[in-house]
């Protein structure tokens, strides 16, 4: 059978960066049958061989570490500082999955009669499959492939087709500390096909359960698909994340913060700050101190240290900003800063930031994945709180106050999978993540994440202490 081939492109530059042969429904196959024989032995590793596993893979992010920020830069345009500390992430987490898998995942006593012992145990299920975006082409999959083989489970990872480079780097840091161990493979698929072929690997016996970090559409359609199959989905979604600033926070550094949540990654995650709800006593002064720091952000090559904010991972990601700007302005929303595209080759946009902003505007009730950030005033807490939860998301939200207790009230009255109080949104390997409504469910990361791909199993043994 003929392949088809994938071209990764530099949004910097728009040229080429290399060409993929995609994989023949064949060459799949047998992907599938090495991965499910590889879980079929797996399961049954100590804790500390797979402690030595993820440890070694560590090692290998680190030693490799130039290489590959210098590949996620060149593939979806982030800064290098950004691509490096991403690429460290990924070192942290598998090591801290190391240290502290065996302890989530030891087995839990529970009370039960005199005569027997219970307790629950977590038992893998076998091959997952992961079909993961290009915002965060390592830390997204290592995030949720540390913990799944920590639990004894192998990962067939589908990745963005944008980002191919970066799939087969990772694939290939397993096969050269593992040589024959499968413990996570590449699928390579052409894009208008990637649906069909999903669904059928997913139908597919040997695997047993499919995450998805993308979009709502694609969540939806992979749920679809897996619950046809029975099976287990985890799905991390789109979001629309407030970011409240009350009356009495300090202006200063909830603006610094807002700039870095809202303009990291050319705003292209989907934890970022999108809606900035303030209270209208200190809007204004709020705003001044935003745009004094939006500013100042250098936009640029990314392979320039000096560059904070490089291009657009890709063009139709350009239009859609457009699109939700100019739809937005023409409904009556003020432009304070950019709005519009960069005069210069490459998938560049202004950092823009929009006032006067009203529900039915799109960057109000769509989710926003660029440089755009919309202000929104809040006449109080109650206020606030039925904006940040007038959206169809529920990622995560961020309240700035200098009353701790006050912030926290506020955090708790919105839908959310989590609020961080004077703090960004942020995916830390030690807590659990994940959202509510339209951004998803089940959890990566923490006790939590390392169980979600296991089977929570029973075993009661009377007549003995076994």
């Amino acid at each position: 059978m003929t392949t088809s081939t994938l071209t990764t492109v530099d949004p910097t530059t728009l040229e080429p960066i290399g060409d993929y042969p995609t994989h023949t429904p064949a060459q799949i196959n047998e992907i599938l049958e090495e991965a499910a024989e590889t879980a079929a032995t797996w399961k049954h590793e100590p804790f500390a061989a797979r402690t030595a596993v993820l440890h070694r893979i560590a090692d290998l992010i680190d030693d490799r570490s130039a290489e590959l920020g210098a590949l996620i830069t060149a593939e979806m345009g982030k800064p290098l500082a950004e691509a490096a500390a991403e690429v460290a992430k990924c070192a942290w987490n598998c090591r801290h999955v190391a240290d502290h898998g065996p302890i989530a995942l030891a087995a839990t006593p529970l009370s039960g009669p005199d005569d027997a012992n219970v307790r629950i145990e977590y038992e893998p299920l076998g091959v997952i499959l992961a079909i993961m975006p290009w915002n965060f082409p390592l830390w997204q999959l290592f995030r949720f492939a540390a913990p799944a083989i920590m639990a004894g489970n192998t990962v067939i990872l589908k990745h963005s087709p944008n980002v191919t480079g970066c799939a087969l780097a990772i694939e290939s840091i397993f096969a050269e500390g593992f040589g024959d161990l499968r413990l996570l493979s590449t699928i390579l698929v052409e894009e208008s096909i990637v649906g069909a072929v999903s669904d059928r690997v997913i139908a597919d016996a040997r695997v047993a359960a499919v995450t998805v970090t993308g979009s709502t559409r694609a969540g939806a359609a992979v749920a679809s698909s897996a619950g046809s199959a029975l099976k287990k989905s985890v799905l991390e979604l789109g979001g629309s994340d407030p970011f409240i600033v009350l009356d009495d926070a300090d202006l200063g550094t909830a603006a610094m913060h807002a700039v870095r949540s809202r303009f990291m990654c050319a705003g292209q995650t989907c934890i970022a700050a999108k809606r900035l709800i303030v209270a209208e006593s200190v809007i204004a002064d709020f705003t001044h101190e935003f745009l004094n720091r939006v500013d100042r952000i250098t936009v640029g090559d990314p392979t320039e240290p000096a560059t904070d904010m490089g291009p657009l991972a890709r063009p139709d990601l350009v239009d859609q900003i457009e699109r939700q700007v100019d739809t937005s302005v023409a409904m009556g929303a003020t432009v304070l800063a950019g709005g519009h595209r960069l005069a210069r080759t490459g998938n560049f946009y202004a950092p823009t930031v929009l006032a006067d902003v009203t529900p039915e505007m799109p960057v109000y009730n769509e989710e926003t994945f660029g440089p755009v950030a919309a202000l929104v005033s809040a006449s109080d807490d109650d206020s606030a709180v039925k904006t940040a939860n007038d959206t169809e998301y529920g990622l995560a939200a961020s309240i700035w106050s200098r009353d701790i207790d006050r912030a926290v009230r506020v955090g708790r009255r919105i839908d959310c999978g989590a609020f961080y109080v004077n703090s960004l949104v942020a995916s830390d390997p030690r807590v659990p993540f994940g959202g509510v409504k339209r951004s998803g469910f089940g959890r990566e990361l923490g006790d939590l994440g390392m169980r979600e791909f296991t089977n929570t199993r029973t075993v009661w043994v009377s007549g003995t202490t076994a």
